[in-house]
């Protein structure tokens, strides 16, 4: 490609503005709903920067970014990794091309690209998301640097390194909860709510048919001992902060942790980022799978020319291609939505499929329903990548991609096939992705046993805690609650409660694992 395409000063050179024109109305006729985008020709020094940033041109400082560039750097230099494309989910959408790309690679970001857009725009995971993050993002970096200046760069940076070691401990379904319904503080409390009384059966209080029976089945000084009981627990759960399991343990530490002002916004800045990234996070197989999926359509329908297909094949090769012990979100993701396209098409989905014994019959089922394109378009607004699979991810696709388990072989050392076996392998591909493969964490008490001791609790889903990262999490979340703090776990099939009192860790056996 030579350097006459592109323009010193980012912006599209007259050859890429026409292309990008045509892609466009490629991605119209096939129904993709866009916002508009914005491409930009850069260096791959100023990708690998912007990749370093997460995607934004700018971010609050800090050496994690530049140890990233370096990498980047680096990889790229020696041949071991390219960054073709970045794109921001914003409105309208940034999208950056790598100046020394060839035309069809060109041709093939754009494509990628704009089915990129379509679900930022249309996946309802992303509907809460802010679109104009890259103004928050400025914000936010200009608020790190007046810290910086005010607090000392030392002390901000060492904050920074603490809130991003828990900035995965938030809450995935906070942005789509209702928020409770709350009783204005001026308006009066209902007569019972006042007076401590409930309505419905009284504590204790055993079913009885027979009146002259009643004084033996509920003994009136049970009746009340219990009744007295109930209103004691009710009211140490009214003082228990929080009132229930808090999933949000980085958005709690904000409210309650005794932070000083630039600290509790420092962590308010984590938090925020954190949730704004969370989308990509979630979706990540279906997005890449998705924008594969429409670069692929539009590249080998409209876009490409005759002596364009080898290099076309080379790059879109490179992008699909899985490693030893890898799961390529591409790969997966393209084949996946190839196949329910594929079975919304030929009708093979419903109860007289599914009971369809004969494997000769289902291999040729064909009801030619053509219903596989408005599928694709439900299945791109509702799904996130553990819904995605748990509902598409059918023993039929297991064997048509030949998917398969594997193990050490503890004697030569080396990795083999352990079988294939629909159930495990659909169940070990989940178990990766539920909660992006991280523990269940919540905060269960602020101030427990009655000392401000902040008691988390894990949700054991059969997977004991890594101890050195358990450790690590203890101490770091210390520092910014500034009091000990425990956490309620299962280790070895027994309960236990790590703790950390800014000194030492320790640990002790508890009667009961921890529960939601």
């Amino acid at each position: 490609m030579s350097k006459s395409l592109y323009s010193p000063s980012g912006q599209l050179p007259p050859a890429l503005r026409d292309l990008q024109e045509e892609i466009k109305s490629y991605a119209d006729e096939f129904g993709l709903d866009t916002f508009p985008v914005v491409f930009e020709t850069i260096d791959y020094r100023h990708m690998c920067e912007i990749a370093a940033y997460g995607g934004f041109p700018v971010r609050y400082p800090h050496w994690r970014f530049g140890m990233e560039y370096d990498h980047m750097l680096k990889s790229h230099t020696y041949g071991l990794s390219k960054i073709y494309e970045l794109v921001i989910n914003t409105n309208p959408c940034y999208a950056y091309l790598l100046e020394g790309n060839s035309f069809v690679d060109q041709k093939l970001v754009m494509a990628h690209v704009y089915g990129h857009c379509d679900f930022f725009k249309n996946n309802y995971f992303f509907s809460h998301t802010d679109r104009r993050m890259i103004d928050g993002m400025a914000n936010n970096a200009s608020r790190v640097r007046r810290y910086m200046d005010r607090q000392g760069v030392s002390n901000v940076e060492t904050f920074v390194d603490t809130c991003l070691s828990v900035d995965n401990l938030i809450d995935p379904w906070l942005p789509f909860r209702r928020k409770e319904s709350r009783r204005p503080a001026s308006e009066p409390a209902p007569a019972a709510e006042a007076t401590g009384e409930t309505s419905g059966p009284e504590p204790g209080r055993l079913h009885n048919t027979r009146s002259y029976l009643e004084g033996y089945i509920n003994p009136p000084e049970l009746l009340a001992a219990q009744k007295a009981k109930k209103k004691q627990a009710d009211e140490a759960q009214k003082r228990k902060n929080p009132p229930h399991p808090e999933r949000d343990v980085l958005g709690f530490l904000m409210q309650y942790a005794p932070l000083e002002a630039w600290e509790a916004d420092v962590l308010g800045i984590i938090r925020e980022e954190a949730y704004y990234f969370l989308p990509q996070m979630q979706t990540k197989i279906m997005n890449e799978g998705w924008a594969t999926y429409w670069h692929s359509r539009i590249m080998t329908t409209r876009a490409l020319r005759d002596d364009e297909l080898i290099d076309y094949a080379d790059a879109a090769s490179g992008v699909t291609a899985m490693g030893p012990g890898q799961l390529n979100p591409y790969k997966l993701g393209v084949e996946l939505y190839r196949h329910i396209e594929d079975r919304w098409n030929t009708g093979r989905f419903g109860k007289e499929y599914d009971e369809c014994t004969s494997l000769s019959q289902r291999a040729a089922w064909d009801k030619k329903l053509g219903l596989g394109r408005q599928k694709l378009y439900e299945v791109r607004r509702m799904h996130n990548d553990v819904t995605f699979l748990d509902e598409f991810f059918t023993e039929d696709f297991c064997r048509e991609q030949k998917f398969f388990t594997y193990k050490e072989n503890r004697r030569t050392g080396r990795l083999e096939i352990e079988g294939r076996e629909f159930s495990k392998i659909k169940q070990q591909i989940l178990q990766q992705l539920s909660n992006f493969g991280q523990p269940f964490i919540y905060v269960v008490d602020a101030n427990y046993l009655n000392r401000s001791e902040l008691l988390l609790g894990h949700r054991h889903e059969g997977v004991d805690l890594k101890m050195d990262y358990a450790r690590d999490t203890l101490r770091n979340v210390e520092r910014i609650w500034r009091r000990p703090v425990s956490i309620l776990t299962v280790l070895d099939d027994k309960p236990k409660r790590i703790r950390f009192d800014g000194a030492e860790i320790s640990m002790s056996d508890e009667p009961a694992a921890f529960r939601v």
